[in-house]
């Protein structure tokens, strides 16, 4: 059965961030920074608008784009919150996940030896579903001294004639980075005359902290060549709903859409009527997830601090990205020394690009008492190294 696998899936690497959960799992009194799910409980009237479908029998399929009253919301919200507007008919489809968008458009875009811009360290599958689609990742590496923001000389320097797709990933898993206008008005700079597709994943668009995000497809000359996609994971706390969404180009769209009638057919009946209920009267509880996951990203990033630690502060998602290099360990040896010697799970940079070593991943994502005890354990850690 070995022979059977296809050469490109068997050598993809597992990920680097169930690695370390996959252990934690296994063991007791560990505490675990490293998944980046929100621990709140999906809102109650998101739920019970779920239930209700269900006790109503409204679990048929729908139509592969979507139900046209969720695709209708998810327009309304993307022009009140991002000044962006799509045709909910053909510019706007459903998906399984913000992933499944992912995988969709570049499965939809590229041809063999295509090139897709990725700036690094990012969320970790780009680059395998870039190389399952056939296209060629092209890493771009930035940096703490730029806030882990794309720079538009890297941006310049990167692009070929085989220049197909730039990923922007902002805000950031893992930094929590953001890109501000200005910034993305210098990636425009860039990009005005050039036929590359920009894939926008803001996934955690709602989770900026003194700062509102811009959508670069909001700015002149770029709606028609970006793809924005978003979903319900993170904002709404509703990982296990799987529900997310693509908006733009409506060629782009259908020939999406050709793929998922194949490979899916259509998201979650369920979650999609609680989809309409959350964008509908989600912003409240929204709000209040944003102003506690806020609390706790000042209460990390002055732990990590006051332990000795450099660590950039992120404007965005629910992570922080610590410097480990004081210690003189590589990011998987102190991610597993950590493990086993404090019973703390974290994620090595690694994980996320080549450029993350030197650095470890925390999602606070976890109660405040969780992520004082995991701060006292690694405090303890790195004693040894001071």
């Amino acid at each position: 059965m070995k022979n059977l696998i296809a050469t490109k899936v068997s050598n993809l690497p597992p990920s680097g961030i169930r690695k370390f959960f996959d252990i934690a799992s296994q063991m007791e009194d560990v505490i675990s920074l490293g998944v980046g799910e929100p621990d709140f409980d999906t809102p109650w009237h998101i739920r019970e608008e779920g239930i209700y479908t269900l006790e109503k029998g409204k679990t048929i399929y729908t139509s592969n784009s979507g139900l046209l009253e969720l695709r209708q919301e998810i327009n309304r919200y993307l022009s009140r919150r991002f000044n962006i507007s799509y045709d909910p008919q053909d510019q706007i489809l459903v998906t399984v996940g913000g992933s499944e968008a992912i995988d969709l458009v570049l499965r939809a875009v590229l041809n063999p030896g295509d090139e897709v811009l990725i700036p690094e360290p990012c969320f970790v599958a780009y680059k395998p579903c870039t190389i399952l689609a056939g296209g060629v990742p092209v890493t771009i590496t930035t940096k703490a001294e730029n806030d882990f923001r794309l720079m538009p000389e890297e941006l310049e320097a990167a692009i070929t004639e085989k220049t197909k797709v730039l990923i922007l990933p902002y805000p950031n898993n893992p930094t929590g980075a953001i890109m501000e206008k200005e910034d993305l008005e210098r990636i425009v700079e860039v990009l005005k005359d050039r036929d590359i597709l920009v894939v926008s994943d803001e996934i955690y668009a709602e989770l900026t902290y003194g700062r509102e995000h811009v959508s670069i497809a909001s700015l002149p000359g770029m709606y028609e060549k970006t793809l924005v996609i978003n979903g319900f994971s993170k904002a709404y706390s509703m990982t296990g709903w799987r529900m997310g969404y693509a908006a733009g180009p409506k060629e782009l769209i259908a020939a999406m859409t050709k793929i998922h009638q194949y490979a899916i057919m259509c998201a979650p009946t369920t979650s999609q009527y609680a989809g309409i209920e959350a964008l509908k009267n989600g912003d409240t509880a929204v709000a209040e997830m944003r102003e506690s996951f806020d609390s706790r990203r000042k209460f990390v990033v002055n732990g990590f601090r006051s332990i000795g630690m450099d660590c950039f502060e992120p404007l965005g998602a629910f992570y922080v990205f610590p410097s480990i290099q004081k210690s003189g360990l590589t990011s998987e040896e102190f991610c597993s020394r950590l493990l086993y010697e404090e019973k703390v799970a974290v994620v090595p940079g690694t994980a996320f690009g080549d450029c993350g070593e030197g650095f470890i991943r925390c999602s606070y994502a976890y109660s405040i008492d969780n992520i004082k005890e995991a701060l006292r354990r690694i405090e303890k850690f790195m004693k040894q190294f001071t």
